[in-house]
């Protein structure tokens, strides 16, 4: 019954999470964006202190619960794992713990999130943020084309219950890293079960030390066990000994599989008091110091690395495709306001691209830099930054981008426009244009007779610095092409006017 109970409220969560990628209109994040939330790394990034107590006090009462129904990535491994078992039963084997590579693992991880420039690599197997890149650059196409199906069915019925939305793949090298991460850790999952969880992912590893001082675990009773095994060979985690009727607890996710299949009814989910001790061949092996000694050793690089960390409404329109703009080349990226600065940003992103998904004007999107691979920045090519829209802000788990107003929002200068002369139409066809200007919604720029002293010269745009916020409306709605005669280049720390 408990494993029923875990595996409908993973899946429930699972669904969930995932759909926080695939909505397109927002209405999910309003009823359930605390899910991305209440995520390990993001509230660890953010700072988020009254989440990552519930965690850990989770894991301390009932052990590594969180990987095996709140972590999306963990669920999606049992997904795969179930689908191995269809193959072959009985599949799995006990296998010791692999300590130094998951140590080592945790310890370059932290190094890489507090290391200013590195987070891009830690981010590639932060569980979270690998599955979010899953969902949203493979799944969610998929689903906004089933949408238009839709759409365009209603329509020819007389209905607009549906409204059709762009579609466009992400970058190759994003595209690519999402197909492999899935390919990797499913052909694991499907093999070894949680071989991942257990061996690279950190937060995996971190839990694991928690979880050998948990109230609940799973427990083998010596005297009705028989050692047939039938526990060891259902263990997606390997951590059963039925020989010698030990558990390692570190790596057990509570996934009650083993307690489902004992058909003698010897293993179970019991409660349990750390300073318990277990006797085998007349000798007393106590493991309460040495759990101790990891348990402060990986909370001094939990704090350590949270400190360094730590200082270091619907609307319309946007979507449209100007299939022949390239994109210009940008001496500074763009990133949304609430980023504060590209440091602060580059710092706490983990490239979940949850803020992706939910950007309804198509402005974020992952860029194929090395240097800030898969981070989120902003380009202005489908759509721009509408001053009215903050919902990017409202959506970050990590606190790349911090909550900001609306009324704030609209005097963040998060970069400025730049006018180049040898591609606008007034120069390239000598006709009159003012679009830049008549759609800039703070008015900052203004049309001036391009010969001051020819009154009926045709006039050229000129930037007010002081009023532009980089939203990228002058530089969508230009008519030029390929390139656009304005863009917006970022500036490095956001400003305010």
């Amino acid at each position: 019954m408990l494993r029923r109970i875990r595996v409908v409220i993973a899946i429930v969560f699972l669904c969930l999470i995932t759909f926080l990628f695939l909505d397109f209109t927002g209405t999910a994040h309003e009823y359930w964006g605390w899910l991305a939330k209440i995520q390990f790394i993001p509230s660890l990034l953010a700072l988020n202190i009254v989440v990552l107590v519930g965690l850990v006090l989770l894991t301390l009462l009932l052990g590594r619960i969180y990987c095996s129904v709140i972590c999306p990535f963990g669920v999606m491994q049992d997904l795969f794992a179930w689908l191995g078992k269809r193959f072959k039963k009985n599949r799995y084997s006990y296998s010791s713990e692999k300590r130094i590579m998951r140590y080592v693992i945790l310890a370059l991880f932290i190094l890489l999130l507090v290391i200013p420039g590195t987070s891009v690599i830690a981010n590639l197997i932060e569980p979270y943020s690998a599955y979010g890149r899953i969902a949203n650059t493979l799944l969610s196409p998929i689903y906004q084309w089933g949408n238009n199906l839709l759409a365009s069915y209603s329509e020819e019925h007389g209905s607009y219950t549906f409204y059709e939305v762009d579609i466009w793949m992400k970058e190759m090298s994003v595209l690519v890293i999402a197909i492999l991460t899935l390919l990797v850790v499913g052909f694991l999952a499907w093999r070894n079960g949680r071989t991942w969880c257990n061996t690279v992912c950190p937060v995996g590893t971190i839990l694991g030390f928690l979880s050998r001082f948990s109230l609940f675990k799973v427990m083998i009773d010596e005297q009705k066990c028989t050692s047939c095994g039938l526990c060891s060979r259902n263990c997606k985690g390997s951590c059963i000994d039925h020989k010698e009727h030990k558990i390692d607890h570190s790596r057990c996710v509570v996934c009650l599989d083993c307690v489902e299949k004992c058909n003698k009814k010897a293993i179970g989910y019991e409660l349990r008091y750390k300073g318990k001790t277990v006797e085998k061949e007349g000798q007393v092996e106590s493991s309460v110091d040495t759990s101790r000694r990891q348990f402060l050793a990986v909370g001094a690089m939990m704090v350590a690395g949270a400190t360094i960390e730590a200082q270091a409404k619907k609307i319309d329109g946007g979507l449209t495709v100007l299939q022949d703009k390239k994109i210009p080349e940008r001496r500074i990226p763009i990133k949304p306001a609430g980023a504060l600065s590209i440091k602060h940003f580059s710092q706490h992103c983990t490239a979940c691209q949850l803020c992706v998904s939910a950007c309804p004007n198509g402005v974020l999107r992952p860029s194929s830099d090395l240097a800030r691979f898969m981070q989120p920045e902003m380009s202005y090519e489908r759509g721009y930054c509408r001053p009215e829209c903050n919902k990017c802000s409202q959506v970050c788990p990590t606190g790349a981008i911090q909550p900001i107003q609306l009324e704030d929002k609209s005097s963040t200068q998060i970069g400025c426009a730049v006018w180049i002369r040898e591609n606008c139409l007034v120069e390239t066809k000598g006709v009159k244009c003012g679009s830049c200007a008549t759609h800039c919604p703070v008015a900052a720029i203004q049309m001036v007779q391009k010969d001051p002293e020819d009154p009926e010269s045709l006039k050229i745009p000129v930037v007010n610095e002081s009023r532009c916020i980089g939203c990228g409306a002058c530089e969508n709605l230009c008519p030029s092409r390929p390139y656009s005669a304005i863009y917006v280049e970022g500036y490095e720390i956001h400003r305010e006017n």
